[in-house]
């Protein structure tokens, strides 16, 4: 026998996925922060900005001094080139930070500082006295280092390295061409940091700016600017109230989250397997509606599976109820045919006639009785299992099965009105297969004539379907559509033509029931309409 049931390998079961993408989830955040450089490139930037508009008001002082010197020969540097050198007409220009942490901006630690070939110019070196107050008084708000050089690039201002000559550093250079340049450099300081300084300022990288100081298109002198910029450490530090209540925040969002997944999936779900099992093992009690149902989907599957449950459980009731009233419809024609063939044999086995004609005469009859008895119920049976096939996109109009019926009682007196005009949802077989048996009972049953009026409405179609023959007794009115219940069993009736006729309309979506009435017998129908 093949088996329908899953591989017995392991799953993962709705739980466990449910917590392994909430947990993937909360830890987006933290694997942003280790394993992106974005944040770090903005925090670079930010760095290289400050320094920019530092240099440049630095620069511009600079300037100012410079050229109160120009009538006393001050040297100028280098001439700037064309293109170095802003649009007149520009009311702005803005030097945009550009240095990339993740690109191949990452230099080697700062060269150092090397002995210049010739002093300083007094009168420079007398400038960066002047700036030297205002340096100091930056350095202790910025952090930042800052060195003042000449135009051959000798520090004239600074903390340390004054009188010596950066004109070799890349950047420096740059900008002693009249080009503002910055460089991203390897920071390697030469004590240890201790481990508070380590989180809370980082020791990666170092930031150098060079902004070169233009005057009548000359080159006065660079303001050299470094910093250490910001890192995601140093944030995490300086913000760690607000970034252990985000981290609560985030938990809490995700504990709220499974249990919404935990009331509105896993738990239906379970709860629906649960009913499953149970109804496997026979549990009537089972099919009761779900404590929770979660979602939509959920509700509509639990709704389905349970409805498609109880009409299986329905089904094989019926089935075993069918079975045995089959099984003992069948019984008594097969023992009479049985009882009567083996008297017969014994007969002619006789040497001397046991049996008259006239008996075996009856015998006869008897079994050719039964024999028509059990092809009236085999045809009933295969009516039956036409009536329970599925529907299949079926309609036809009403007026032609009434047509039908009144040709297969021709000479009955069969009387039509309504709405006959409209079309039902259900083949012209099986919609004859109900009207006849309702009018082959009431004409057994004495009628002289059989009724039908139709009612249209939006969805369906009702019908009653009186007679004027023999009224349904009381005790039997719950009986009538019981498969095998006739109270024309000696006439040969089966007692299956309302139960096919109710199996019929319980198939395509409509109804059958019987109508008190004080005279006759009637019935009301209920045809999908289409």
């Amino acid at each position: 026998m093949t088996s329908f049931r899953a591989d017995q390998k392991w799953r993962p079961s709705l739980s466990f996925v449910i917590f392994t993408v909430l947990a993937l989830v909360a830890m987006l955040p933290l694997m942003g922060l280790f394993f992106f450089r974005l944040y770090d490139n903005q925090l670079i930037h930010q760095t290289q900005a400050e320094l920019i508009a530092q240099s440049r008001v630095l620069a511009a002082i600079y300037a100012t001094d410079v050229q109160a010197q120009l009538d006393k020969g001050i040297p100028l540097g280098a001439i700037v080139p064309p293109e170095a050198l802003p649009d007149p007409g520009d009311q702005v220009t803005p030097i945009r930070p550009a240095l990339d942490l993740a690109g191949n901006d990452l230099l080697r630690r700062r060269p150092d500082a090397l002995p210049a070939p010739k002093p300083a110019d007094p009168a420079y070196v007398e400038i960066g006295a002047r700036l030297m107050p205002i340096i100091l008084e930056t350095q202790k708000v910025t952090l930042a280092g800052f060195r003042i050089l000449d135009p051959q690039g000798v520090v004239i201002a600074g903390r340390q390295e004054v009188g010596q000559s950066l004109a070799h550093i890349e950047e420096v250079a740059a900008a002693l061409g009249g080009q503002y340049s910055a460089a991203l450099r390897i920071r390697m300081p030469d004590k240890p940091p201790p481990p508070i300084y380590s989180i809370s300022r980082g020791v990666g990288v170092h930031v150098f700016s060079a902004m070169p100081v233009i005057v009548n298109d000359h080159v006065a002198g660079v303001i050299y600017t470094s910093r250490t910029p910001s890192n995601i450490f140093d944030h995490l530090y300086q913000e760690r109230g607000k970034f252990l209540l985000a981290t609560l925040a985030v938990l809490l969002a995700t504990v709220a989250i499974g249990l919404m997944f935990s009331r509105t999936v896993t738990r239906p779900m379970r709860e629906l397997v649960d009913r499953a099992v149970r109804i496997g093992r026979g549990d009537r009690n089972a099919f009761r509606p779900l404590q929770h149902y979660g979602t939509r989907e959920l509700a509509q599957l639990s709704d389905s599976f349970l409805e498609m449950a109880q009409q299986l459980s329905r089904r094989s009731d019926y089935i075993a109820t069918f079975s045995a009233h089959l099984t003992h419809e069948l019984k008594s024609p097969l023992t009479s045919i049985r009882g009567a063939a083996e008297l017969l044999q014994d007969s002619l086995q006789s040497k001397s006639d046991i049996l008259t004609r006239s008996e075996q005469q009856s015998f006869i009859s008897n079994i050719i009785g039964d024999v028509e008895r059990l092809d009236a119920m085999s045809q009933r049976l295969r009516e039956l299992a036409r009536a329970e096939s599925a529907p299949q996109n079926e309609q036809t109009p009403l007026s032609t099965v009434i047509e039908t019926l009144k040709s297969r009682f021709a000479g009955r007196t069969i009387v039509a009105s309504g709405s006959l005009d409209r079309s039902i949802g259900m083949s012209g077989e099986k919609a004859l297969i109900v009207l006849a048996h309702l009018a082959d009972n009431a004409f057994r049953h004495n009628a002289t004539s059989v009724r039908l009026e139709a009612r249209g409405e939006a969805s369906i179609i009702s019908m009653t379907v009186s007679n004027d023959g023999d009224p349904i007794s009381d005790a039997n009115s719950d009986k009538v559509f019981d498969a095998f219940f006739t109270t024309r069993r000696d006439s040969g009736g089966t007692g299956m033509g309302l139960a096919i006729a109710q199996a019929v309309m319980a198939t395509h979506g409509g109804t059958i029931r019987l109508l008190p009435s004080s005279r006759g017998v009637a019935f009301a129908l209920e045809f999908p309409a289409v």
